[in-house]
């Protein structure tokens, strides 16, 4: 049992860990998301091209998609205060070079830099979950986490357009690169990995159980373990369908399906993408509750899998969403969506406690490798289809859509073989 002054301790020690990393989280999502309204100040900057400016916003992804899985062997082996702390100085250096960069080849190397730095925040954050909070609310706190996390993509749209009108593009990613360092350093001091290394009992001690075993052999054979456990690729297939799909769309396709395809006004749009959003983020607060709440992580997991599969026929079949349909769909879509955030707890369940970090990134490296795979090849598909938006309207579109709307279906399939694990650790 705990003292009263050492459960005071734990209080403070837990929430500071979920604060300070949580923080850091939503400069990930900024980072994310910034690009899309700043791009005119870039093109002017650099004097570039649309097609040069996409592939600066791209290099956040790709180095993103890499690092998930080096993150997870990280997370694991190092601990994710070192983890969090060291990418906090390599974002906030990468933050400081984007803003001070003259020209574009320093302007990619922050951005880069940025990338890099970031793609560790959201592994170790699942990581400090699992070890500070009792494991029937992880759905709960991965949840709150995404909710966290689109606090900074919220951040990235209308507050920092309104910042643009008061000071410069650069002066806001200098800002924002300081702010990066002081969190990097409140991490390092503030942060602990675990209870024992605060002098304190573990969760599962204080719930009267033994603790995990740790992995005491190379982080290779740790990599090989959660590799080679068939239970963790259902979730990772979950990933690459219905969070792989969602984030094409939300990320690229949708403003130009909604203002070319369905006429509509840019800021109109913006409405319809913004409630998607907003119902992705509540989702998965929501989603990842009721699944501790009920003890089960399965029908959950299907409910939001069909869910979001209904969601995308109305655009496959090119039917008209104007008005409150469309806005009612776009924001059920971003709730079925969200189901896919169920697979992190999955994986963590179906592997050992020690690996947790290197499971949690294997799935997770499905969502942004869906996305990376989608966002060009929708296009293709699109333009192997001979689809012109500025002949065909809604139709041109019709292609991509269905393509998008086959892998949410592959998702749905993927879901079905996913181990149910009662929200505890199971034996493999």
């Amino acid at each position: 049992m705990l003292t009263p002054e050492d459960r005071n301790i734990l209080i403070k020690l837990r929430w500071t860990a979920f604060i300070v990393v949580g923080l850091a989280y939503i400069l990930s999502f900024f980072h994310r998301f910034a690009p899309a309204a700043i791009s005119p100040d870039l093109q002017a900057a650099f004097s570039t091209s649309a097609t040069a400016l996409g592939s600066l916003a791209a290099t956040y992804f790709y180095v993103y998609t890499l690092m998930q899985l080096p993150t997870g062997v990280l997370v694991d082996t190092l601990g994710p205060r070192r983890i969090v702390a060291v990418g906090g100085i390599i974002a906030g250096i990468g933050s400081l070079l984007f803003g001070l960069a003259p020209d574009f080849t320093l302007a990619a190397a922050g951005r880069l830099l940025i990338g890099l730095g970031v793609s560790v925040t959201f592994i170790a954050m699942l990581k400090l979950n699992a070890a500070w909070f009792p494991e029937r609310l992880f759905g709960t706190l991965a949840g709150a986490t995404i909710l966290m996390g689109n606090m900074g993509a919220l951040l990235a749209a209308t507050p920092l357009a309104w910042a643009l009108g008061i000071t410069d593009w650069r002066t806001i990613f200098v800002g924002i690169g300081i702010g990066s360092l002081i969190l990097a350093v409140m991490a390092w001091l503030m942060v602990r990995d675990n209870p024992p290394a605060a002098g304190l009992p573990s969760m599962r001690q204080l719930e009267g159980r033994e603790d995990h075993l740790p992995h005491g052999g190379h982080w290779l054979e740790g990599v090989r373990l959660v590799v080679t456990n068939r239970l963790v690729w259902p979730g990772f297939f979950v990933n690459i369908g219905a969070a792989g799909a969602f984030f094409a769309f939300g990320g690229l396709w949708a403003i130009p399906l909604l203002t070319q395809g369905y006429g509509l006004e840019r800021t109109e749009a913006t409405y319809y993408t913004s409630l998607l959003l907003i119902g992705f983020a509540l989702g998965a607060f929501f989603i990842g509750g009721i699944s501790d709440r009920i003890g089960l992580r399965k029908p959950v997991l299907i409910a939001a899998c069909l869910l979001h599969l209904a969601c995308w026929l109305p655009l496959a079949l090119g039917v008209d969403i104007s008005g409150i349909f469309g806005y009612l769909l776009f924001l059920t879509m971003g709730v079925g969506a969200s189901g896919f955030t169920l697979t992190w707890a999955c994986a963590k369940e179906v592997n050992r406690h020690a690996l947790s970090g290197t499971a949690t990134s294997l799935v997770n490296t499905g969502a942004f490798l869906g996305a990376a795979i989608l966002q060009p090849l929708v296009g293709w598909t699109m333009d192997r289809a001979g689809d012109d938006p500025t002949t065909n309207g809604v139709e041109a579109f019709q292609s991509g859509m269905i393509l998008l709307t086959g892998f949410v279906l592959v998702a749905l399939i993927a879901a079905l073989f996913v181990r149910e694990t009662r929200c505890r650790h199971i034996e493999q």
